[in-house]
């Protein structure tokens, strides 16, 4: 885990590569997911450049709509830090952020967000939607998108792929 990494005193080009590791974090969430059957997303919360929580889907498991990766990171972060307000956090999660999680986002007046795939089918930071940055909102949250997106996007169609080889086999 990085550590002593701080995004409002460093380069451009050190926050970067520090997106990629906290962005390797969240890979590792996506694949404790994967691992227990749920669809491979994971999130990490950093604030002051240090993690402050995980989490990963788990919207089966607990029969749960809500129990996206970055909400159950959110909840944790909020939790730890002991305010709904995540203002210094940023938000990293492998795929773009439904509706439902981007809301959240500005709800919960995050400074930031950086994400893996793009969500062709419900992505609202920029895909479909752009709730993140709309200036009709109480708060704008600023986008990095597309970070280590062939990794999490692979993650993804190969999860899938391996549940349709899954049915065939099970003559589904």
């Amino acid at each position: 885990m990085p550590s002593g990494i701080s995004f409002f005193s460093q380069t451009d080009q050190t926050i970067v590569a520090s997106d990629e590791e906290f962005m390797a974090l969240a890979i590792a969430e996506a694949k404790k997911a994967w691992d227990i059957g749920e669809v491979p997303v994971g999130s990490v919360v950093v604030c002051d450049g240090q993690v402050v929580s995980t989490g990963f889907n788990r919207r089966e498991t607990w029969q749960d709509p809500t129990a996206h990766a970055e909400l159950i990171a959110m909840r944790r972060a909020a939790d730890k830090l002991g305010s709904w307000r995540l203002v210094d956090c940023t938000v990293y999660v492998t795929l773009e952020p439904c509706p439902m999680c981007a809301g959240t986002m500005v709800n919960a007046r995050v400074k930031r967000v950086v994400y893996g795939a793009r969500d062709p089918k419900a992505g609202a930071a920029r895909t479909l939607f752009a709730l993140l940055e709309d200036p009709r909102l109480n708060h704008r949250v600023e986008v990095r998108e597309l970070c280590r997106a062939e990794e999490c996007g692979k993650l993804l169609t190969d999860f899938f792929e391996e549940i349709r080889q899954r049915r065939k086999a099970d003559g589904d």
